[in-house]
């Protein structure tokens, strides 16, 4: 299992550097100076302008400016902000748990959800139910989330008034953040109502954004169940005379978890530009939006770190899902 984990590892390295190339030179192909902006559009003389660009080191040849990040990144140092001068690192640090705490909300949906529901598809081949899921997993995929965040807030905010329009909490409650997520705290704080905002708050943007993660989960798990119940061992299991809630759960839902696990991993990634959009719509105070709102004020150190720390994650997670590959399939470690 060390040697499995080990060559998982020495993939992150490579590709950690690959991505910081693609963040370094993304934002400068973006219109627009920092340095200008550093120092305010109104007023800035060619000396003062040409004294900040040194003072940043913008003056430097491309390669060595890359030289200079790239150990920078590798001593943690994401750069700072243009707008707040804060570190980005601890911008993100402060931000990331309510976009975790919304990403767990819509992955838990869409498993709890789609693995079922794929499951109870394969099983009724061809049935309505099986049509009938799939025509709404193909529904869900296609929906955009702009055009569906939307809806759902004009339905169920506007005209029903079951769901509040935006943010993570009621203005009537205040409290000191312990650990950022906002279920969590709201339960800490002891204030009467709060969790119950919290939680009102934290429907809509999750089921926005589970929406299409499930569907590719509902349609993953359906397509990996059809071809493990055509294996011998499932045939053998059946002919014993096993009940089929133990052949479905037992011998053929396992084998079939890694291409869905697979499938969990990569939604991830997915679920983070979906974030983008869906903090957004919802306001709600995430890395999405915080990525949206440096982007037009053009705080580029902000939108160059936030890149590669969105890149890092999904990476430690895709380290974490092939992890899981060795624990579900003993084979897989031997590879």
């Amino acid at each position: 299992m060390l040697r499995f984990l080990f060559s998982r590892l020495g993939i992150l390295v490579p590709t950690f550097v690959g991505v910081a190339i693609v963040a370094f030179s993304f934002i400068r192909l973006l219109p627009g100076d920092p340095v200008t902006l550093m120092a305010g559009e109104r007023g800035v003389t060619p000396e003062r302008h040409a004294q900040l660009t040194a003072m940043l080191g913008y003056d430097r040849p491309l390669p060595v400016q890359f030289w200079h990040y790239l150990t920078g990144l590798f001593q943690g140092d994401f750069g700072t902000s243009i707008v707040t001068r804060r570190p980005v690192l601890t911008e993100f640090l402060t931000l990331f748990p309510a976009t975790v705490e919304l990403s767990l909300v819509a992955i838990l949906i869409a498993v709890l959800i789609g693995v079922p529901v794929g499951v109870l598809a394969a099983v009724k081949r061809g049935s309505w139910v099986d049509q009938g899921v799939m025509g709404a997993a193909l529904v869900g995929y296609s929906m955009p989330i702009f055009w569906w965040g939307l809806l759902l807030i004009i339905l169920f905010s506007g005209i029903l008034g079951w769901t509040p329009v935006s943010g993570r909490i009621s203005l009537m409650y205040f409290f000191p953040p312990v650990t950022g997520f906002m279920l969590v705290d709201s339960l800490l704080s002891g204030q009467k109502g709060a969790f119950a905002s919290a939680f009102s708050h934290l429907i809509l943007p999750s089921v926005v954004l589970a929406t299409i993660p499930l569907a590719v989960i509902a349609r993953q798990t359906r397509s990996a169940m059809l071809e493990v119940l055509g294996e011998d061992y499932v045939r053998t299991a059946r002919a014993k005379g096993l009940p089929l809630r133990r052949v479905i759960g037992v011998h053929a839902l396992r084998n079939a978890l890694i291409p869905v696990v697979t499938t969990i991993g990569l939604q991830i990634g997915v679920m983070m530009a979906g974030a983008i959009l869906t903090e957004t719509i919802f306001s709600w105070p995430g890395i999405g939006k915080w990525m949206v709102d440096s982007v037009f004020r053009r705080d580029y150190p902000v939108v160059q770190g936030g890149l590669l720390l969105i890149a890092i994650v999904v990476m430690v997670v895709n380290l974490v899902v092939d992890l899981l590959y060795g624990l579900i399939n003993p084979r897989v470690r031997a590879r």
